[in-house]
C-alpha cells in the first residue's frame, strides 16, 4: 500500500470524520482521481513532438495517456476537426495515491521560490487545479531528451462536497497552502 494511502486510512479519515461530525465513514471526503492533461499546440502538426510528450507523460505518471482531439475547426488556430491537440491520463487507486505522494514529497519542493499552492484553486464542489510551468520538476524527465517547454496541468478530483471539505482533505494529506482558505 502506498503511504499516502496508508496515511489516509490510517490517520485522515478518522481525523476528518471527527472534525466534521460525521457518523458515516462513507461520508467522509476522500480522493476519487487524478487528471493530468498537456495541450499539445505546436505539436499538432508534428508527429514526433507527440510520441515525444506521450512518452514523458508515460513516464511521469506510470500509465499511458490518451490523445484528445479537436471537436471542431477553428481556422486561426490551424486545427481541423479530429486533429490531436491534447494529451490526457486519468489516474485512481494505487497509482494516483503513489503520484500524489511523489508530487507532495519530491515535485512540490523542487519548483523555484515555491511559498505553497493558493487556495483559490478549488472549484466551489472541493475539487482543485494545479499548472506546471515546466516539466522539468519531475526527477522522471531527462533536460537533454526535453525538445520542446512542455506544461502541464493537474486537477485533483475529491469526493467533497464543499471547498472547506477539499480544502481540509488536501491539507491533511500534506499539500502545502499559503495560507488558510478563507471563504
Amino acid at each position: 500500500m502506498s503511504q499516502l494511502k496508508d496515511r489516509y486510512q490510517n490517520q485522515v479519515k478518522p481525523e476528518l470524520k471527527s472534525e466534521l461530525g460525521l457518523t458515516n465513514d462513507y461520508g467522509v471526503p476522500s480522493l476519487v482521481k487524478v487528471l493530468v492533461t498537456v495541450g499539445i499546440g505546436a505539436a499538432t502538426q508534428n508527429a514526433k513532438l507527440q510520441e515525444e510528450i506521450v512518452t514523458l507523460i508515460t513516464r511521469i505518471t506510470g500509465q499511458k495517456p490518451v490523445l484528445t482531439r479537436a471537436k471542431k475547426s477553428i481556422a486561426g488556430f490551424k486545427v481541423r476537426e479530429g486533429m490531436p491537440v491534447g494529451v490526457m491520463v486519468t489516474l485512481r487507486g494505487e497509482k494516483m495515491y503513489d503520484f500524489l505522494g511523489k508530487m507532495v514529497n519530491v515535485v512540490l519542493p523542487r519548483l523555484r521560490d515555491f511559498r505553497g499552492l493558493s487556495s483559490n484553486t478549488f472549484d466551489g464542489r472541493g475539487n482543485f487545479s494545479l499548472g506546471f510551468k515546466d516539466l522539468l520538476v519531475f526527477p522522471e524527465v531527462d533536460f537533454d531528451a526535453l525538445t520542446h517547454p512542455w506544461g502541464l496541468t493537474l486537477t485533483v478530483v475529491t469526493s467533497a462536497t464543499t471547498d472547506e471539505q477539499g480544502h481540509l482533505l488536501a491539507s491533511k494529506l500534506g499539500f502545502p497552502f499559503k495560507e488558510a482558505k478563507a471563504l
